[in-house]
């Protein structure tokens, strides 16, 4: 890993980064030269793995485990990282689940659950790192959606409807402090080489992609790394599409 000496000093926190495009997103932001906080729920094999992953190739990161849908939780974890680093200079809302079923089957719960971690975990987490960013007068946050949240997916309608959120989110929120030199965007992934997409038909979703293959997470992870760039500064309340051209 070649560091990036630009960017070095800066934090950057991930929520749901112990797999898949938390994990990458991880990977990517480390090796630009930010110490990453790794959150993850339960797994903590994983998270340690990711980190592992991050210390080999000479990158630094902490583990920081807490409940995106706890709000209590959440504002002490941040709190903590502004304490011991003065700040957050990087946001990615990752952490996110599935519950799919039809709505004619689906229950309060399967719909609570899902929204509560990928939109609410959202409110959660971000509120007090932009109020620390607007004191610092700069920030990156990407929020991860997804294309369910652009263009439905049948039996996905509580996880479409929380990654739709995200995207209504981002662009309300960027609205509001653009002048502080803080972007909001997001990324939104198609169908990606994660466990995400276990259960679901792939054989059949590639025919639909018209790039004809999955996506990786490492190729989310590098729209995510340029929105979060110098470079990326007049860049605010977009969506960017890693799908492989479905829609």
């Amino acid at each position: 890993m070649s560091l990036n000496p630009s960017y070095e000093g800066q934090t950057a926190l991930v929520t749901g980064a112990g797999r898949g495009i938390g994990r990458a997103v991880s990977l990517a932001l480390a090796e630009s030269g930010r110490l990453v906080y790794i959150n993850y729920l339960s797994n903590q094999k994983s998270a340690e793995e990711t980190l592992g992953m991050i210390e080999q190739k000479g990158g630094t990161g902490v583990l920081m485990p807490f409940d995106v849908t706890d709000l209590e939780q959440s504002e002490e974890a941040v709190q903590k990282i502004v304490t011991e680093r003065k700040g957050i200079d990087v946001l990615v809302n990752n952490a996110g689940i599935r519950d799919d079923m039809l709505m004619v089957w689906m229950k309060k719960e399967n719909w609570q659950t899902v929204l509560d971690t990928n939109l609410t975990g959202f409110f959660n987490v971000t509120r007090l790192v932009v109020k620390n960013m607007l004191s610092k007068r700069s920030g990156r946050i990407i929020n991860i959606s997804s294309t369910a949240g652009q263009m439905g997916q049948g039996g996905q309608v509580n996880y479409a409807a929380s990654k739709a959120g995200l995207i209504g989110a981002a662009k309300a929120l960027s609205r509001e402090i653009a002048k502080r030199n803080i972007t909001v965007n997001v990324v939104s992934p198609g169908f990606v080489e994660t466990e995400m997409l276990e259960g679901l038909p792939v054989e059949e979703i590639v025919k639909m992609v018209p790039a004809g293959r999955l996506g990786t997470p490492e190729e989310v992870a590098a729209a995510v790394v340029f929105l979060c760039s110098a470079q990326a500064g007049y860049i605010t309340g977009q969506v960017i599409g890693v799908n492989g051209g479905i829609i």
